[in-house]
């Protein structure tokens, strides 16, 4: 199961490409690169965004900023097996500010627990907060949404 949400307000026609793949592990090194879109502080936002949530939920959460191709949806849904063992239990956030296109993949096993609904509410946030211009409000302030969604483990076992 998954999700696409698309929103004409999401950022500004004609952004600079931002890519990032993310999991809390990469994060810092992205910070490190010259080119990076975001900020030191910014990284550190969406890590502990990232490794927050993950530690929460026992979902392993991942998250994509660049371009998406034209078919967004596929190509979302191609990048989530790139978590490898953990794309069963995986969350992968995927956002191209260019085309205004977000799109949360859930796995197999994670979707239990972060149905299209709860996805949906977390999207509807995250778009806002890009309209607004926050991209990384909106990244960390979603994440924390899936997080709360999809609650403690220790419920599900």
């Amino acid at each position: 199961m998954s999700l696409h949400a698309s929103d004409q307000t999401m950022a500004p026609k004609g952004a600079p490409e931002q890519r990032a793949d993310m999991t809390p592990a990469t994060a810092r090194r992205l910070g490190e690169a010259a080119n990076s879109p975001f900020t030191s502080k910014s990284l550190e936002r969406i890590d502990e965004a990232l490794t927050m949530a993950s530690r929460e939920t026992g979902i392993y959460f991942s998250l994509y900023v660049g371009r998406l191709s034209a078919d967004t949806r596929r190509m979302a849904e191609a990048l989530h097996p790139g978590m490898g063992d953990k794309a069963s239990n995986g969350v992968l956030v995927a956002v191209d500010p260019g085309q205004r296109v977000l799109e949360i993949v859930t796995g197999r096993q994670s979707v239990k627990r972060l149905p299209d609904r709860s996805c949906a509410l977390a999207a509807l946030s995250m778009t806002a907060a890009f309209g607004s211009g926050d991209l990384v409000g909106g990244i960390v302030n979603g994440l924390r949404m899936l997080s709360d969604q999809a609650g403690h483990p220790h419920r599900f076992r």
